[in-house]
C-alpha cells in the first residue's frame, strides 16, 4: 500500500475552482510529499521544488484545462517544466489528478522506476515534454504554440522557467521568436527564487530586471511574489484570450527553500541533498503546524 500522505481533497478535474486556502494548503502538502519521495530516493532537490509550490498548486487545481482520464487530448493545455529537477514536486499531483497510480510515488528514484528526478515523457502520463539540460523547454513552448496556431486549436502552452535558467542564450531565442510569431497562447512563468547552484543568481550572471527584459522582446510581463497564493490566482484568472498576438511573462519572486526555514537561511546547501531523520521532522513539523 502507498504511504503517499492524505491529500487535502481529491478533485475530479483540475478545472475546478479552489479556494484560496485549499490552495495554500495544497502548495503545503506538495512541500510534504517531496520530503517523502526523496526521503525513499536518498537524494533529490528540496529548496528549488519548494519555491515552487505554490505555482504548481494553483497551475494544476485551477488554472490548466486538462482531462486526466485523456491525457492526450487535443484540447488540453501543456505545461512545460524548464526547471527539470524539481519534477518530485510534480509528480504528487499527477498522481492525486488520476494520471497514474499513487502506488508509483514510493519508487521515485529507483532503478527502472518511472519517476526520476527529471520529466520523462516517454514514461509518465501527463507529461507534455522531456526535460533534463535547462534552457530548451521555452523553445519547445514556442514550437507547441505555433502548431496550435496552425492546427486553429485555442489551448495555452505554460513553461515553467528557473531564473537560473535564464543564463541560456537559447532562451532568449525563443523569447524573441514568440513574440515575431504573435504568440499570445505562450505563457513563461520565472521561479525567480535568486539562487542557483552556482550562488546568487545575478552574481553569476546578472539577469535583472527579468520583466523589462522580457518587454524589451515583446512580451507583457507582470511581476508579482511568488508564495502569494491569492495574488497568483488573480494574474491566471485573466489571462489574455489565446488569440491574442503578445506572449506573457510572470516573473514570480520566491524564496529558495520556501516553507522550511533552516533552509530559507542556506538555500544553496539544500539545493540537493537528503535530510536527517532529525532535519526532517523538523521540516515537516513546520510544514504542518501551517495546515492546521
Amino acid at each position: 500500500m502507498s504511504k503517499q500522505a492524505v491529500s487535502p481533497a481529491k478533485t475530479g478535474s483540475s478545472r475546478r475552482p479552489h479556494s484560496v486556502e485549499d490552495l495554500r494548503r495544497r502548495a503545503e502538502w506538495i512541500r510534504l510529499e517531496t520530503i517523502r519521495q526523496i526521503g525513499g530516493a536518498g537524494l533529490g532537490h528540496y529548496s528549488s521544488t519548494f519555491s515552487a509550490a505554490e505555482i504548481l498548486a494553483v497551475l494544476y487545481y485551477r488554472t490548466l484545462r486538462l482531462d486526466p482520464s485523456n491525457p492526450r487530448w487535443p484540447e488540453r493545455d501543456r505545461f512545460l517544466l524548464g526547471k527539470g529537477h524539481i519534477a518530485v514536486g510534480l509528480w504528487p499531483i499527477l498522481a492525486d489528478l488520476g494520471y497514474f497510480p499513487v502506488e508509483w510515488l514510493d519508487r521515485f528514484g529507483q532503478i527502472d522506476a518511472p519517476l526520476t528526478d527529471h520529466p520523462n515523457m516517454r514514461d509518465v502520463p501527463g507529461v507534455d515534454f522531456s526535460s533534463g539540460s535547462l534552457g530548451h523547454n521555452l523553445s519547445v513552448g514556442v514550437g507547441m504554440c505555433m502548431a496550435a496556431r496552425y492546427g486553429k486549436r485555442r489551448h495555452r502552452t505554460f513553461v515553467l522557467l528557473g531564473d537560473g535558467e535564464l543564463h541560456e542564450g537559447q532562451l532568449w531565442e525563443a523569447a524573441m521568436a514568440a513574440s515575431h510569431y504573435r504568440l499570445g497562447n505562450l505563457v513563461a512563468i520565472v521561479d525567480a527564487n535568486g539562487s542557483s547552484a552556482d550562488g546568487p543568481t545575478s552574481d553569476v550572471m546578472n539577469i535583472e530586471p527579468i520583466a523589462k527584459r522580457f518587454e524589451a522582446f515583446g512580451w507583457r510581463s507582470v511581476e508579482i511574489d511568488g508564495h502569494d497564493v491569492g495574488r497568483l490566482v488573480e494574474v491566471l484568472d485573466v489571462l489574455p484570450d489565446s488569440s491574442t498576438t503578445v506572449p506573457t511573462a510572470i516573473v514570480a519572486r520566491t524564496l529558495k527553500g520556501k516553507g522550511v526555514s533552516y533552509m530559507e537561511a542556506s538555500p544553496r546547501e539544500w539545493h540537493l541533498g537528503f535530510m536527517g531523520p532529525s532535519d526532517r521532522q523538523r521540516a515537516e513539523e513546520e510544514i504542518r503546524s501551517r495546515m492546521q
